[in-house]
């Protein structure tokens, strides 16, 4: 069997989520105190008691859902289960990226807490509040919708930011072109088309001034070659050099998630389990649209971990 481990994005977190975990092995608490110790706040007080809308706030979000990846990692080492003998490749959506790169021993685990907190925060401030939104357009292929962003712009941003599987890309840009957008959707032949609850147009030109913060973050921080390669984002391809890795996780936050595709390749290389490491189970509802012959394991809980441990390798 041949794996890849998934690692979720932004819109996966819950209040609660990891507690059980912590509860349950010391290897997850040791990862919450860590991070809180690196961004210097209790960050797992807000993970587990909330409430969601500071959770949900995306310089909290991003730390926070890795944090809980990487708690599943570490008690998946603490049972003998480890990325290097057990996984094939990692790849992550958009933030996830930085936890798969954790995992796979690219980026030390307090690192990866301060950059996440230092994107989030890049990603809010790029463009005022009101300024920017995201839509998800149902029912269109890839090809269709980026027609649609195109048709939309009118001299504005809007392009494709998240080919997330079939029939399910997400567009960003100014709001004006945003909602524009969603009626040229719907005369295409969309079944919905649905401005999203997001505080920032991510994954788009307007996010230049994120990706100048994170070229500078990113150039003072330690990288190694992962011990698995990366299936990144912007390429829906491997990579290990840790160069490209620091260059990619720029052109990241302009650039479209290319998570179809990045599946897809997994799938026709080999992959025939993909497993989602952490919050709810998001990806592993894509992966069965994207690949359908491949199987999908989702590894959040204690009860996920019992059954994780005695499937995989």
């Amino acid at each position: 069997m041949t794996i890849a481990l998934t690692f979720p994005g932004q819109g996966s977190q819950a209040v609660g989520m990891g507690k059980a975990l912590a509860d349950a092995y010391p290897e997850a608490r040791a990862v919450f105190a860590e991070v809180d110790d690196a961004l210097g706040e209790s960050l797992s007080a807000i993970i587990w008691d909330g409430p969601i809308e500071t959770l949900t706030l995306t310089r909290n979000a991003q730390p926070a859902l890795m944090a809980v990846s990487l708690a599943v990692i570490r008690v998946l080492e603490s049972q003998g289960v480890s990325v290097g003998k057990t996984a094939s490749f990692v790849a992550g959506h958009s933030l996830g990226e930085y936890s798969a790169l954790a995992a796979a021993g690219s980026l030390s685990l307090s690192d990866t807490a301060r950059l996440l907190r230092i994107r989030g925060e890049a990603m809010q401030a790029a463009v005022p509040v009101g300024e920017g939104a995201m839509a998800a357009l149902l029912g269109l292929d890839f090809d269709a919708a980026r027609s649609v962003a195109e048709q939309a712009a009118e001299g504005d941003v809007c392009e494709a930011a998240n080919d997330n599987g079939p029939g399910q890309v997400v567009i960003s840009g100014s709001k004006a072109a945003v909602e524009r957008a969603l009626e040229i959707a719907k005369a295409a032949g969309a079944k919905r088309a649905l401005l999203l609850p997001v505080s920032a147009p991510f994954h788009c030109r307007l996010m230049q001034p994120a990706a100048d913060v994170m070229a500078e973050a990113l150039a003072s921080v330690s990288i190694a070659a992962p011990v698995v390669p990366l299936v990144a984002n912007v390429l829906a391809a491997p990579i290990s050099d840790p160069a490209e890795i620091r260059s990619r996780l720029v052109e990241q936050v302009t650039g479209m998630v290319r998570w179809r595709e990045s599946v897809g390749w997994l799938a026709a290389n080999g992959v025939d389990l993909l497993v989602e490491v952490g919050a709810g189970k998001v990806l592993s509802g894509l992966a069965k649209r994207i690949a359908p012959e491949a199987q999908t394991l989702s590894v959040g809980t204690p009860d996920d971990l019992a059954a994780a441990v005695e499937r995989l390798p």
